[in-house]
């Protein structure tokens, strides 16, 4: 029975310790008044500063949880309180300095926890992007994970784009995009404002024996510089481009070696956080030319060799080369597009990326603890790497910068000052005889091509036209003038301008012959015309040049100061009476057939296609493909075939009256 009496007295019992424990645990934990959280908050801030202060009182491991603890009551107690995100953040100061001091793993842990929660159960806080940009710093300096580093940096870039800690975290991913070949984020290169970054598309190149033509394409305007180092010991004069406030993605970042040509290398890579470095590593340098062309934004590098013979041993001889035998097939031109492959040996892209990459210079960023809370210490940040060695930064003496390379002394042909019909005075041989040049190659520009399909009417396209005429006319020369003829398209492809007159250039070309089809707002505009390269006023030419160029008008007038400078060593007198001859052929020629054909006159103007070309160049608008007459025609295989045996007869009258003959 005592039993009996004694195992219900436990049982009562048990039922109200376990009573008592529900009542505790639905007890908010903590204070048991939280009227004032603020004053405890103050306390807990207080005692956390004397953890700090040379009192002692932080030298054991103990008081710092008890500091933890103080904080982590106010938290529990209202954990949607306004106070709620700074408890946190606190926590995650308080941890990291405890990690700092005694070294364990656990801390650094927690204090990336704490951080986390901040952002993860506030996102709104002002404090949230703080604690964001403290974890990636902590996992960058403290962990040694420079990707998810990076990854933490990138969340305050995407999800915190009014944050404080933006700048800051962009530039740190700029830095690690460099130091560690990580991707920036979309948002940092996209039409975002004030930190946008230019991104730098893969580059190509043409290169010959003694040329080479590099396009840097970008994705919007930016400014550029370039110099040209002297040779220093074993290296060889370098020219290179630096592109400010720009960014390259590390997968077109190892070099791009060149077997032929004049060029041996094209090395590009992140220089600094936000510019990048195009280093062409060629042979010899004698003279180049840099330009940029809009819509979209690239800069064309134009480099020519040092010639291996003398000037009097060009001159000498007075007979022409033996016409080259006629080829079975179209010489090809060379590779049209060779973009950096993304690297397969690491350490060779570590080497490359060392020759063109600065010592980083570090910011020391501070964080907010928000309302009330201890601004904390500034997180370490990395160490400044050891400055790799540079080809471009030479240390074994001084570096010589030519700063005026741009003014090359004209050669000795070209004080001759041949006049307007491009006669030497005193003399009735014209400049190309007088140097013994002959006809070898014929580069023909068919225009347009592939996306871009150029004027279109009555159901035509301007880059069919010009195809089908492009191949008749190189069956005219190749009968002829027994030339080799190169098209720079055969297909329906597409070329950038650029494009094509590297390929003439390149292929050595003796003659380079643009062919399009115009167009006019008025369908009672037609026939045809010729221009040269050349600056213009004329309002009609200017506009020809704009819709053959896919630009503006306003463009192009910008366009002309650039032109100016590259005008004075092209060939515009040759290229002139290039196209007075070839014109004149094609209106006496139509005008005794049955195609009657206005002719409209040689014309200059700024046309893209034409910029750079070493031998004389012409561009040749056929006809208005907007007017019925003229579309009429250019859908005649007749008319082709009749009108290339014009153009033809032309360039041949120009071979024997413009270059060299047996003397």
């Amino acid at each position: 029975m005592n039993r009996r009496i004694l195992s219900i007295h436990i049982l009562l019992w048990s039922i109200l310790l376990l009573g008592a424990g529900l009542a505790v645990a639905t007890t908010p934990l903590g204070y048991a008044d939280n009227s004032d959280l603020q004053t405890h908050y103050e306390k807990a801030k207080f005692y956390y500063n004397q953890l700090k202060s040379p009192s002692g009182l932080g030298s054991e491991r103990g008081n710092w949880l008890k500091g933890a603890g103080n904080f982590r009551r106010i938290y529990l107690s209202e954990p949607k309180s306004e106070l709620a995100p700074a408890c946190l953040f606190m926590l995650g100061r308080l941890y990291y300095d405890m990690f700092r001091k005694f070294g364990q793993g656990i801390d650094l842990g927690e204090s990336i926890s704490y951080y986390r929660d901040v952002n993860r159960l506030f996102p709104g806080n002002r404090l949230a992007d703080d604690a964001l940009y403290a974890v990636g710093a902590m996992l960058l300096e403290d962990v040694h994970d420079p990707g998810r580093a990076a990854e933490t940096f990138g969340m305050i870039i995407t999800d915190h784009t009014d944050g404080d800690m933006r700048s800051l975290a962009e530039t740190q991913l700029k830095r690690l995009s460099k130091d560690y070949d990580i991707p920036l984020p979309q948002e940092m290169l996209s039409d975002a404002p004030l930190m946008q970054l230019t991104n730098v598309l893969p580059v190509k190149y043409w290169s010959s024996s003694n040329y080479t033509r590099v396009v840097v394409q970008t994705s919007g305007p930016t400014t550029y510089r370039e110099e040209l180092l002297e040779k220093a010991g074993n290296r060889p004069r370098r020219l290179y481009i630096d592109f400010q406030n720009a960014y390259i993605e590390p997968r077109y970042r190892s070099p791009i070696p060149i077997e032929d040509g004049l060029l041996k290398q094209v090395r590009t890579g992140q220089f600094s956080a936000d510019t990048v470095r195009v280093v062409l590593d060629i042979e010899s340098i004698s003279d180049y030319k840099i330009f940029s062309l809009p819509d979209p934004f690239r800069v064309v590098i134009d480099v020519r060799g040092e010639k291996k013979k003398s000037y009097m041993s060009t001159v000498a001889p007075l007979k022409p080369p033996a016409p080259p035998e006629l080829p079975a097939s179209p010489v090809q031109p060379l590779p049209r597009y060779t973009p950096a492959q993304p690297p397969d040996d690491t350490q060779t892209v570590a080497a490359a990326a060392a020759e063109i990459e600065p010592s980083p210079q570090q910011e020391t960023p501070t964080v907010d603890p928000g309302p009330g809370a201890e601004r904390p210490s500034p997180i370490p940040q990395p160490e400044s790497a050891t400055p790799p060695s540079d080809p471009l930064e030479v240390d074994n003496g001084p570096v010589v910068v030519l700063r005026e390379t741009r003014k090359i002394a004209a050669p000795l042909v070209a004080m001759l000052e041949p006049d307007a019909a491009g006669a030497i005075p005193g003399q009735r041989l014209s400049l190309a005889q007088q140097l013994g040049l002959g006809i070898g190659t014929i580069v023909i520009d068919p225009g347009h091509g592939g996306k871009d399909p150029g004027a279109i009417a009555y159901g035509m396209k301007e880059k069919d036209i010009v195809l089908k005429t492009g191949k008749m006319l190189a069956k005219h020369l190749r009968e002829k003038l027994k030339a080799t003829v190169i098209l720079t398209r055969e297909d329906d492809s597409f070329l950038p301008l650029e494009e094509r007159t590297a390929i003439a250039n390149t292929n050595s070309a003796d003659l380079f012959i643009s062919l399009h089809i115009n167009a006019h707002p008025s369908s009672d505009i037609r026939g045809f015309e010729t221009y040269f390269l050349n600056l213009t006023t004329n309002e009609e030419a200017m506009r020809v040049a704009a819709r053959e160029n896919a630009t503006s008008t306003h463009q192009l007038s910008d366009l002309q100061d650039i032109l100016s400078d590259i005008l004075k060593n092209s060939k515009i007198n040759e290229s002139s009476r290039l196209a007075g001859q070839v014109h004149s052929h094609i209106g006496t020629g139509l005008a005794e057939s049955h195609f009657p054909h206005k002719d409209m006159g040689v014309k200059q103007a700024p046309f893209y296609v034409l910029i750079g070309a070493e031998m004389p160049a012409i561009l040749i608008e056929l006809a208005f493909i907007s007017n019925p007459e003229d579309a009429k025609m250019l859908g005649s295989d007749e008319f082709i075939d009749r009108l290339t045996d014009q153009i033809s007869d032309g360039i041949s009258q120009y071979a024997n009256t413009n270059v060299a003959v047996s003397m």
